[in-house]
């Protein structure tokens, strides 16, 4: 049998150092809020390539706090719109409804099953505040047609990186924000045609980004965990208030808040783990590449190819068309391949959003729909072998 995602496998992969990190822990008697955190936060802001981190209990989390803190702020007022990818994780979609704002969803583009950038402008109104970008299955969302509207209409821009860590995109020097006296930042800086252009790592391209470190990531917990990534310090201290009980200070109360945060083990954990993520992410590529180079069936077909260094491949999506995507993943599991369905129902189409007001008259997404009835994940991760990734092709092309 070929799992879909072994996490046993993938743990495996540096488990004398993640059962070292969790020992260390454990015997030193301090599991929340402690060193552990600080240094995770410092080594995954210098991985990203921003001033601040802040860990939060998870994803969803890290998503509503930074939407939360907006509107602490005075930058966003209930009602105020942000536009949201139709095809992406409910998540992404609770965080914009749960602080009282309104998604306002935009089609994805079949061939990249990301946003569709040509159609972003057209779903701007007065009440807009960000446009919040999904960096889904670990392909990089963001394009300079983005950035471009978020500069003519003064928007933010929010990232959801839940499932892109590490990816990166060549972003016009325009767009960078001055850095203060020995901050560094991981990229490179290069000239093209006589523009100044930064490789930045996803996380960091925006205003604010959200993470999840939900333990099938790329860079996975063994457990719940999230983070807020943010070059702005006073949103990341809104965010480091809110997210304990909205207290700055000790016994002091600011704001009405919540209770998130990143335990020390997880911490710990993830520690070990970012200093093999660049390694894992090239072994996933090569498995990509297998994929693209040698999958061969007229009913399957894959999203466009991106320079790989904007792909992290945390999922490895395929569309199945002619109905047929049930029959292929009930083929494959026949075959001994696990498989998964990244979204089978989209968020607009579920019941809990089913009255609301940004919902009515009720939406029709024909693109998001589509996705969500052809797409089928294959087997992808860290540990999974050039042989497996073969036999899962074979098995593939053989489907009719």
């Amino acid at each position: 049998m070929i799992p879909f995602l072994s996490l046993k496998e993938v743990t495996a992969l540096h488990g004398a150092e993640i059962n070292e990190a969790v020992c260390r822990v454990v015997k030193g008697g301090w599991y929340l809020q402690g060193k552990e955190n600080e240094r995770f936060e410092a080594d995954y802001a210098r991985f990203i390539g921003t001033r601040c981190c802040i860990g939060c209990a998870n994803g969803l989390d890290a998503l509503f706090l930074i939407f939360r803190a907006y509107l602490e702020m005075g930058v966003m007022q209930p009602g105020d719109e942000v536009i949201v990818p139709a095809h992406t994780y409910i998540a992404t979609i609770l965080a914009i409804t749960e602080n009282g704002l309104k998604p306002v969803l935009v089609e994805p583009k079949r061939n990249t099953l990301e946003m569709d950038d040509d159609r972003i402008e057209e779903a701007i109104s007065p009440k807009t505040k960000a446009i919040c970008i999904v960096h889904l299955y670990g392909r990089n969302a963001y394009t300079e047609k983005i950035g471009a509207l978020c500069e003519k209409y003064q928007l933010k821009l929010v990232e959801d990186s839940a499932q892109a860590h590490g990816a990166k995109v060549k972003v016009r020097g325009e767009r960078l924000e001055v850095r203060g006296e020995g901050f560094t930042v991981k990229g490179e800086r290069l000239e093209v045609r006589g523009e100044r252009l930064e490789v930045k790592v996803t996380g960091s391209i925006g205003d604010a980004a959200g993470h999840s470190f939900y333990p099938g990531k790329n860079l996975g917990a063994l457990g719940d965990g999230g983070a807020v990534t943010t070059n702005d310090q006073e949103l990341a201290a809104v965010i480091r208030a809110l997210a304990n009980y909205g207290s700055p200070q000790k016994y002091v109360f600011k704001y009405a808040g919540r209770n998130s945060r990143l335990d020390e083990i997880q911490a710990a954990v993830l520690d070990v783990k970012l200093k093999y993520l660049e390694e894992d992410n090239e072994h996933r590529r090569v498995v990509a590449h297998y994929y693209y180079e040698h999958i061969d069936n007229p009913l399957v077909s894959l999203p466009d190819l991106l320079p790989d260094e904007q792909n992290v491949y945390h999922l490895f999506p395929i569309l199945v068309s002619g109905g047929k995507r049930d029959a292929l993943q009930a083929y494959l599991a026949d075959n001994g391949v696990g498989t998964l369905i990244h979204y089978p129902i989209a968020p607009h189409q579920q019941e809990c959003y089913a009255n609301a007001a940004w919902n009515m008259p009720r939406l029709h997404l024909p693109v998001t729909e589509r996705i969500a009835n052809e797409e089928l994940s294959i087997p992808m991760g860290p540990a999974l072998s050039l042989e497996d990734a073969k036999r899962v092709v074979e098995v593939v092309n053989c489907f009719t």
